[in-house]
């Protein structure tokens, strides 16, 4: 960018705009800076920048505000919203208001001067859109995560469009809350959402669940039934787990898919439907279709677009909002105070494995609100098999709360006299790392631990531990 373009910077946080202003200046960038939304409108009937980046919750008028107004007077000009509110409703407000990207806090400065780059690159192909209608609150969907905010983002790009969509992820991850989020921010939000786990269907009414059929078609086809494509005309299908499905109903499905039309189950008149069709399911079907077990055509004609949904173990840092969020709507679906989890009970769930993705979280939280004695959630009022369980390799970073999770578990097994195990274990680890650190010389590993060298000796003795000699045989110290 050379020195006469300018970027206006939106935030009521003193230091963002300090940092974005000098990164940009950096970069050869005339930068202005505002506190609020309302001065920049005001300034905008005189003025107008390159690229604006603004905050998206702002005392007085907000970031979409100023947006809206933007995409109503100035339509060319490219606006990024930032906003430490990490939600799919920001994300999707963002790019259905016609912002050039979102961009979560906290962030890379050097991304964030990257991304104002390119906004001003683009400025000349970005079009006139129409302000969106108001967005329903998707509460379900919650995320902070790097990888949650790819999918938030996919979502925002995908709102104004019909097109198919892939959903890949393990079992519990939300698939179907994607799809239902997907469904809801497009044109489509109106029409129905018709929802089908192949994997739950037999074989044999698979076709006549998908088709529907004409009276009489077989064995207790009493009347006409239309089936979920009849349905979900207009609107959307998703069809789950579709690496369960028949190589027959791949067939039937891939005609209408390229035609737009099928035929009943025992019909003969094809019937004309408009459906958005999105699948998902936890398989590769890659691998499926090189063993010879989904049809190749069939994965091209569904893999348009595909949005990867994390699993629970690669979205940690969003555990506790999640834990907290599940709980509350347990409780107001059990008419009880919610629950609240100490902190390092929120730092136990960080680390267990989650097998299970967000479904297992989520019925952990219903768990506790039932079984947790106190509102204070411990790590010992977990369920059992949480308590039995290795968490995962993550470092531990605070021994007093290592220490802590391993007394609030050693009590929950019913242990006692904690003190006469822990102390001698605490003591021996201690004096095994100090002779560790001065290989094995006693009197420098006392003066590590603070001990003169025949208390050490002493411990040693007490511990039975089994240590060299090293330079036992000096004077005392002590």
């Amino acid at each position: 960018m050379s020195r006469s373009e300018t970027v206006w910077i939106v935030d009521d946080d003193r230091s963002i705009r300090w940092v974005l202003e000098k990164a940009l200046q950096q970069e050869g960038m005339t930068t202005q800076s505002f506190d609020s939304a309302d001065g920049v409108m005001s300034r905008l009937a005189r003025q107008q920048p390159d690229v604006i980046i603004s905050d998206i919750r702002m005392p007085g008028a907000s970031g979409l505000d100023l947006l809206a107004r933007i995409r109503e007077q100035h339509p060319r000009l490219p606006v990024i919203i930032m906003t430490a509110h990490s939600d799919l409703d920001s994300a999707v407000a963002s790019y259905q208001g016609g912002a050039f990207e979102y961009l979560p806090k906290p962030f890379d400065v050097d991304e964030a001067v990257a991304l104002v780059k390119r906004a001003n690159q683009h400025a000349q192909e970005q079009q006139n859109q129409e302000a969106p209608p108001a967005l329903t609150r998707t509460p379900e969907i919650i995320g902070e995560a790097p990888a949650m905010q790819e999918v938030f983002r996919a979502i925002g790009r995908l709102s104004h469009s019909n097109i198919t969509v892939l959903i890949n992820g393990e079992s519990g991850t939300g698939k179907e809350l994607v799809a239902h989020a997907l469904h809801r921010h497009s044109p489509r939000a109106a029409s129905p959402f018709i929802a089908l786990n192949m994997a739950a269907i037999p074989k044999d009414l698979m076709e006549s669940e998908l088709f529907g059929h004409e009276k009489g078609a077989f064995t207790g086809a009493a009347n006409l039934r239309r089936g979920r494509f009849e349905q979900a005309d207009g609107g959307t299908l998703f069809l789950d787990e579709i690496g369960d499905m028949p190589a027959d109903t791949q067939t039937r499905l891939l005609r209408v898919l390229a035609d737009g039309e099928f035929y009943r189950v025992g019909g003969h008149t094809p019937v004309k439907v408009d459906v958005r069709i999105i699948a998902a399911t936890h398989q590769n079907l890659e691998t499926l279709v090189h063993a010879g077990k989904f049809r190749e055509d069939l994965f091209h004609r569904l893999n348009v677009i595909r949005i990867h949904i994390p699993r629970m173990s690669d979205r940690r840092e969003d555990i506790p909002t999640l834990a907290r969020h599940f709980l509350s709507r347990a409780a107001q679906e059990l008419a009880v105070e919610p629950k609240l989890l100490k902190s390092e009970t929120e730092e136990y769930l960080k680390n267990l494995p989650w097998p299970g993705n967000v479904r297992q979280l989520e019925n952990t939280c219903r768990w506790i609100t039932v079984m947790a004695s106190g509102r204070e959630v411990h790590i010992g009022d977990l369920p059992p098999e949480l308590l039995s369980l290795p968490q995962d390799s993550a470092p531990v970073t605070n021994w007093e709360q290592a220490l802590r999770q391993w007394a609030d578990q050693a009590l929950a097994r019913g242990q006692s006299n904690l003190l006469d195990s822990a102390v001698p274990a605490f003591e021996r680890i201690m004096i095994e790392t100090a002779l560790k650190h001065t290989a094995g010389r006693r009197r420098d590993a006392a003066v590590l631990l603070g001990w003169g060298r025949n208390t050490l000796t002493r411990k040693i003795k007490e511990l039975g531990m089994k240590v060299d000699g090293g330079d036992d045989d000096e004077g005392d110290d002590a």
